[in-house]
C-alpha cells in the first residue's frame, strides 16, 4: 500500500479485494454516467454501465487481475486493473475527483506492475473520454473501433505503448 497528497486530500492506494466490488462497481456506472456525457449518448452510457451488473466478469475481474483501489477518509475515489499483465482493463475515477492526479497515480503503479514483469508494453481499450489522458501518458492510437455492446455502438480506440526498463 502506498500514500500520497494530492490537493490536501490523502489518497492511499492499496490492492483491491473481493469487498471492493460494490463499489467498483458503483464508480464504474456513476463515472460512465457523469462523466462521459460529453462523448457518447444517454443510450450508449446506459448500455456501457450496464456492464456493472454482469457478476462473473467482475468476479474475474477480482480474482484474476491485478486491481489497485484508490481510497481517501474510507471512500473508494478510484481503481484501476491490470489483465494479464500488459493490458490496463479498467481505469476510473470518482466523478467529484477527477483532475486531481488520482488516475496517474494509479496508472504509475499499473505501469511499475508491467515492468517489474518484464512486460514490453501496455495495452489499452480506451473511450472518447480516457484518450486524452492516456495519449499524455505516452500511449499511441493504433487505431479506432466500434464496439458494440447490447446491441448500441460505441467507438473507443486501441492504444499501446512501449515500456522502457
Amino acid at each position: 500500500m502506498s500514500t500520497d497528497t494530492l490537493n490536501n486530500s490523502t489518497i492511499s492506494i492499496r490492492k483491491g479485494t473481493l469487498n471492493d466490488l460494490p463499489a467498483m462497481q458503483k464508480l464504474f456506472t456513476d463515472t460512465i454516467q457523469v462523466i462521459c456525457k460529453k462523448d457518447y449518448n444517454q443510450a450508449q452510457r446506459n448500455a456501457w454501465s450496464a456492464g456493472a451488473d454482469n457478476e462473473e466478469r467482475w468476479m474475474n475481474v477480482i480474482k484474476g487481475q491485478y486491481v489497485l483501489i484508490a481510497e481517501t477518509e474510507n471512500q473508494t475515489v478510484g481503481f484501476s486493473t491490470l489483465d494479464q499483465g500488459n493490458y490496463i482493463d479498467l481505469l476510473f475515477v470518482h466523478q467529484e475527483y477527477q483532475h486531481q492526479g488520482i488516475a496517474s497515480l494509479l496508472y504509475a503503479k499499473m505501469e511499475e506492475e508491467a515492468l517489474r514483469h518484464g512486460q514490453k508494453q501496455l495495452t489499452a481499450d480506451v473511450s472518447k473520454t480516457a484518450r486524452p489522458f492516456f495519449e499524455k501518458a505516452g500511449f499511441q492510437m493504433l487505431k479506432e473501433q466500434t464496439v458494440n455492446v447490447k446491441g448500441v455502438d460505441l467507438t473507443n480506440y486501441k492504444m499501446v505503448k512501449n515500456l522502457t526498463l
